[in-house]
């Protein structure tokens, strides 16, 4: 049985990204495990449980409102990844390229889902 979310791209995409950013945590030195590494993993999984539970909601505005949510969650992974951007913690640029690209795919996605559910 498959679950309204598991159909939606954003979901998809957000799996994704959910990959990718666990890549860049374990590259991330020692005195960031509790710090930034748990941070991002956690924001990054945020993204994709908010699209999921906002799919079961029984309104549009209660789904835009978990879109939100996730939009938020996705901003802070962001602003993680600028910070180790910043430090100079990952060596990879293929790997950065693929995260950046993900993450804008998945911004406009996002954004263009709420505006249709408006």
């Amino acid at each position: 049985m498959k679950y309204k979310f598991e159909e939606l791209e954003v979901w998809q995409l957000s799996l994704e990204l959910n990959d990718l950013i666990y890549q860049v945590t374990s590259e991330l030195p020692d005195t960031e495990k509790f710090n930034l590494r748990t941070q991002l993993n956690r924001a990054v999984t945020s993204v994709s449980l908010n699209i999921a539970e906002g799919s079961t909601s029984q309104t549009d505005n209660e789904q835009n409102r978990f879109l939100s949510y996730s939009l938020r969650s996705l901003i802070e992974v962001i602003a993680c990844l600028r910070l180790i951007e910043k430090r100079k913690y990952i060596t990879s640029d293929d790997l950065w390229i693929d995260a950046e690209r993900t993450i804008q795919k998945l911004f406009m996605k996002l954004h263009a889902f709420r505006k249709a559910l408006k």
